[in-house]
């Protein structure tokens, strides 16, 4: 691995004696200034994201913001500073840091995710909705749902994906019974960030634990025992709202065999197979099944196999440009600066992992996308777990589970924008803020992450 603190070691990327120098000085030092390109983003994109979505009054209007255009405007700003160091060097160092294993380990995973995403489709999923709610009685319709979110959002690893796939049959459920639309939508969401802060193959999940440098299945194991209390409690709650209400039975077809590569998929990740090998049994059997079945032509799977990876072009470009801004920032001493502002707030290692939370919190409410958040606050809470002895599991786990916890309740994340829009699609005019109340897990999930952190004593942190 290409070592950022001593680019010196690097056959082939020396510095000039003068960017040396520079480097070492600032490592002495922390530099605020340096955390400029991080604020010219937040403004750029949460700026014009209030701009178009509550000023001008665009759908979506935080999701009609390029990104990645974003970043490079902050990825200028970071390498028009400090002119001491000569833009050759600059390049060198941007390169050391998007030359790390992690991130080239994370692009590749990324693209591989998107693939067996491809494959399975939209049929897959709704083969298992319809079959759990074909075997659990009417009136457990919203736990149900809840359920069959938790479960695809594992499979699917992604929150957005189930939500658009799940909240149509959610609309159907109300419809046949006495549940509201947003209690049913509120399960949807609910099941969504389960899945979405457990699954081996969601954005989230590989962003941590290749930032932290962990195994998916380490993190798995503290992450679960936080989530698992949460999706209980918020089971109760459901079924304490629900008592007493009818509903008719949903009866809709189903082929029990598409659900195979979802259930392998789990299997293998929770064995602690190597994601890699994991990834390409669900792309294989996903399809074998699909072709052998007739849902899909081979032109048209290798269309959608084309398209799962393209669809992970934007979150694959925002890592890349993050890990060079980053590189610059650590080098200008602005992680330094920053570091040392979150120990004089947040002391000892409970103050640290409850640091690191809300540092990946105010990254999701100001970028409304929860894996860019990770992506951004990586390198800061890595340097924390060090200094603060967090083990880079812990550090993953938190990062992840608290990126899940704000994005799930921010009205103006794409989750509740596309359930909402789901839900104008079929003719309910919903508010972000009636949905909100029954968002229970990831205010369940606040309280469980709050109780392990302060109160629970593990054998490692």
């Amino acid at each position: 691995m290409i070592d950022t603190d001593h680019p010196e070691k690097n056959t082939g990327n020396t510095m000039s004696d003068e960017g040396n120098c520079f480097m070492e000085e600032m490592k002495k030092k922390g530099n605020v200034i340096a955390l400029l390109p991080i604020g010219v983003f937040l403004a750029m994109y949460l700026g014009l994201g209030i701009l178009f979505e509550y000023i001008l009054d665009i759908p979506m209007g935080f999701y009609n913001i390029p990104i990645v255009v974003s970043f490079l405007a902050a990825l200028l700003v970071a390498c028009l500073q400090n002119p001491k160091l000569n833009f050759d060097d600059k390049l060198k160092i941007m390169a050391q840091g998007v030359a790390d294993k992690n991130i080239i380990t994370m692009i590749l995973i990324f693209m591989t995710a998107g693939i067996f995403v491809g494959v399975v489709g939209r049929s897959s999923a709704e083969s298992v909705a319809y079959f759990l709610l074909s075997i659990i009685p009417a009136r457990y319709a919203v736990i149900v749902l809840f359920l069959v979110s938790c479960f695809i959002s594992l499979a699917m690893g992604t929150s957005v994906g189930t939500i658009t796939l799940i909240t149509p049959i959610a609309i159907a459920v109300s419809g046949g019974s006495s549940f509201s639309v947003p209690l049913c939508i509120g399960a949807v969401m609910s099941g969504a960030m389960f899945g979405d802060n457990l699954s081996f193959i969601s954005d989230t999940t590989i962003a941590a634990c290749n930032g932290q440098g962990c195994a998916m299945k380490d993190k798995f194991k503290g992450n679960f025992w936080i989530a698992l209390p949460a999706a209980i409690a918020t089971l109760v709650l459901i079924l304490l709202l629900t008592m007493g209400h009818d509903t008719a039975p949903i009866d809709e077809s189903y082929d029990l065999i598409q659900i195979l590569p979802y259930v392998l998929v789990l299997a293998g990740g929770v064995a602690g197979i190597n994601v890699f090998i994991v990834l390409l049994t669900g792309i294989v059997s996903g399809a074998v099944i699909m072709l052998l079945t007739g849902q899909v032509e081979a032109t048209a799977l290798l269309a959608s196999m084309g398209n799962g990876a393209a669809g992970m072009f934007e979150t694959s470009m925002v890592a890349i440009l993050v890990a060079a801004m980053c590189a610059l920032i650590r080098v200008y001493g602005g992680f330094d600066a920053l570091l040392s502002f979150i120990r004089t707030i947040f002391r000892g290692k409970k103050g640290g992992q409850l640091g690191m939370g809300l540092l990946v919190g105010a990254m999701d409410i100001a970028t409304a996308n929860n894996t860019v958040a990770i992506v951004m606050a990586n390198p800061i809470a890595k340097e924390m777990s060090e200094d603060y002895g967090i083990s880079p599991s812990r550090t993953a786990c938190l990062l992840d589970t608290f990126s899940c916890i704000f994005q799930g309740i921010i009205p103006y994340g794409a989750q509740m924008l596309v359930a909402i829009s789901a839900a104008a699609e079929m003719g309910f005019a919903l508010s972000a803020f009636s949905i909100m109340r029954y968002l229970f897990y990831p205010y369940l999930l606040l309280v469980s992450s709050l109780i392990a952190i302060f109160l629970v004593k593990g054998k490692k942190n």
